[in-house]
């Protein structure tokens, strides 16, 4: 069999593949033949472009099968890019399921803890329930109507009188094992939602987009729990064991509880201080920080000459003002609403981010960046004083002479960030 598979910047490549291969392997197979660094959040990607919708295709999930379910009217795609939200739930249970829209049994403690409630969506015999209001596209309507909505073990129901519980009160709305679920894409534009925090579920063998059972959230958070609580009410133990999956042969090592080991190596490193006559060994932590500050802008004021194509040097501040382009998560020209979606496709996991040129002043750079399920805006603006060119978040007590400075010093330190910087967007060439 041939599948394609595309990429951010719409390349693609053909791939001669087995029938039973799965969304990992293909995976495992791109990161092999592009030599990327496998660090497990790789994803295939399914995308209809004129409705708007796209999904992760599971880790286990067979391509084949998931291109049996294409027709022909619609324009589907696979795209290979990183997902870092794809087991964000098993590490930070808590910050997925807030206390408004959980209950659990009424035999168990209300104040689970982290791994309570992973074992509760695990178990087969328990599962909590998920509750709150929804707008729900009517059938064969352009109309949307606010209901409650109920997520059991059993499907998704919602209630005909406001948010009574009663069994003669719940019309069921969905169940999960013959369909997919999708994201909405596009936000309001293609199907006129309330708001931009729209999904779906798409029927396996339907004629297309219009058997879709269209639900939209009021915010971020509330998409994102009743998602997350769907795909494990779906799929269960089989999310985890592709979780674990990557983890497995390691003696003793659980995802849940990791920390990282220091070599020994590592242990028995100590900062230095070359200046005087003598080496000498830095005990204060504060000076050791200072000192390696210190010893990384006069590395940079060393490095600042460099030779041009004829052999003469040419001084670093010309250069400054485009070194950056070369850098992954260095976004030229890209509109605010294409920053968030390029982030959201990423996860909405705290600390992802990229770089772009800010539309509303030529001169200034934008930090997009991912935090609390929200994405933020940070202007950087360029400084000048005594004739040399600085960048800073904050109103210049912070200065840097290019923005890989910018983004190195925040990729280790908060600073006036919600969060450090920890994974950047880039656009993936295959």
């Amino acid at each position: 069999q041939v599948i394609k598979v595309y990429s951010e910047d719409d390349t693609s490549r053909a791939l001669e593949v087995p029938s039973d291969i799965t969304a990992r392997d293909v995976c495992q197979l791109l990161i092999l033949k592009n030599h990327y660094v496998d660090d497990h959040s790789w994803t295939l990607f399914e995308q209809l472009t004129h409705a708007g919708l796209g999904r992760a295709i599971e880790d286990h999930e067979l391509v084949m099968e998931v291109q049996s379910n294409w027709v022909m009217e619609e324009e589907t795609k696979l795209y290979f890019r990183k997902n870092y939200a794809k087991y964000e739930f098993f590490k930070n249970p808590l910050s997925f399921f807030p206390d408004h829209m959980i209950s659990f049994p009424s035999e168990t403690s209300a104040a689970l803890s982290h791994s309570g409630i992973l074992q509760m969506f695990l178990s087969s015999s328990t599962y909590p329930e998920i509750h709150g209001y929804l707008h729900a596209k009517e059938q064969g309507k352009k109309s949307w109507k606010k209901l409650y909505f109920l997520l059991r073990r059993s499907g998704l129901y919602f209630s005909t009188k406001g948010t009574s519980k009663e069994p003669r009160h719940l019309q069921f709305f969905c169940e999960f094992s013959n369909s997919d679920m999708y994201m909405s894409l596009t936000g309001k534009k293609t199907s006129g939602a309330p708001t931009n925090y729209g999904f779906c579920f798409k029927p396996n063998k339907s004629g297309g987009t219009r058997d879709l059972k269209q639900l939209c959230a009021d915010d971020e958070q509330s998409r994102t729990c009743w998602m997350t609580a769907i795909r494990l009410l779906k799929y269960g133990m089989q999310l985890y064991q592709n979780y674990m999956q990557p983890y497995q042969g390691r003696s003793g090592c659980s995802p849940l509880n990791i920390t990282p080991m220091r070599s020994i190596s590592e242990n028995s490193l100590v900062a230095m201080d070359f200046s005087g006559h003598r080496s000498r060994i830095i005990e204060n932590p504060t000076e050791a920080l200072s000192v390696a500050v210190e010893e990384g802008l006069a590395w940079r004021r060393r490095g600042c000459l460099r030779l041009n194509s004829h052999g003469s040097p040419i001084a670093m501040s010309n250069m400054g003002m485009s070194i950056h382009r070369s850098q992954s998560w260095f976004h030229h020209k890209i509109s605010r609403e294409e920053a968030q979606r390029l982030i959201l496709q990423h996860g909405l996991v705290d600390g992802v981010f990229l770089v772009r040129d800010s539309q509303s002043n030529p001169k200034t750079f934008v930090l997009s960046l991912s935090h609390g399920l929200k994405i933020k805006h940070f202007q950087i603006v360029p400084l000048e004083d005594d004739g040399k060119l600085f960048y800073t978040l904050d109103d210049g007590h912070t200065r840097f002479t290019d923005l890989i400075q910018l983004v190195e010093f925040y990729q280790l330190n908060k600073g006036v960030l919600p969060c450090k910087l920890k994974h950047y967007c880039a656009r993936i060439a295959l």
